[in-house]
């Protein structure tokens, strides 16, 4: 089965990237994009994605935010976050809401290995 995953990043560049990376690498459907927390929350619950990839730093609601409230509603998603700002306390706190992984923004090897994860990382029922 595909697994359908949600991008958001307020960056579209960013966001067009890890699309057509994981599009080039897997048969995984990108069901959606959003720039920010807010829209992100809407999504998941429109969506019902597999795997959630959220930056933290966002407008509106930030990505650890958004997380804890997507977790609040559903357990459905997996999330992994991609970040700038990847310190032991960001790593602590967003495992303690349900983040399965965070992952630094440093460039290509980021992409293969969030299409890593998410292999590993089973489809939530």
């Amino acid at each position: 089965m595909s697994r359908r995953i949600l991008i958001v990043d307020d960056s579209s560049v960013i966001r067009r990237t890890i699309r057509c990376w994981i599009e080039s690498k897997t048969d995984w459907k990108v069901c959606g994009e959003a720039g920010d927390g807010e829209t992100a929350v809407y999504l998941v619950k429109l969506l019902n994605p597999d795997f959630v990839i959220l930056d933290i730093a966002m407008p509106l609601m930030d990505g650890l935010k958004a997380a804890k409230e997507i977790v609040a509603i559903t357990p459905h998603p997996q999330i992994i976050v991609l970040t700038n700002y990847p310190s032991d306390l960001v790593q602590k706190y967003a495992r303690r809401i349900g983040i399965k992984a965070v992952l630094a923004k440093d460039g290509e090897s980021t992409l293969d290995r969030l299409v890593s994860i998410i292999q590993k990382l089973p489809e939530a029922a």
